[in-house]
């Protein structure tokens, strides 16, 4: 078995690893792009700012720009 923070037989309990910034930085970059992604395409991919022509990915994220308050029409 793996480490747990449960206390064992004894009743002490098995200290946890802290995760470094080295390690979470390039997950946290990535997330943070996909983030910025995701908020231009809900936000913004429409009329002057399309990257992507005709209406389809509009027409995909229509419902959630009004979920999120983003006015569209």
């Amino acid at each position: 078995m793996g480490q747990s923070a449960m206390p064992s037989a004894t009743g002490s309990v098995a200290p946890i690893a802290p995760i470094s910034l080295k390690t979470l930085a390039p997950w946290a970059v990535f997330t943070g792009i996909l983030m910025l992604v995701l908020l231009y395409f809900i936000g913004a991919e429409q009329g002057a700012t399309a990257v992507f022509e005709g209406e389809t990915i509009h027409e995909w994220l229509h419902d959630g720009r009004h979920l999120l308050g983003f006015p569209c029409h």
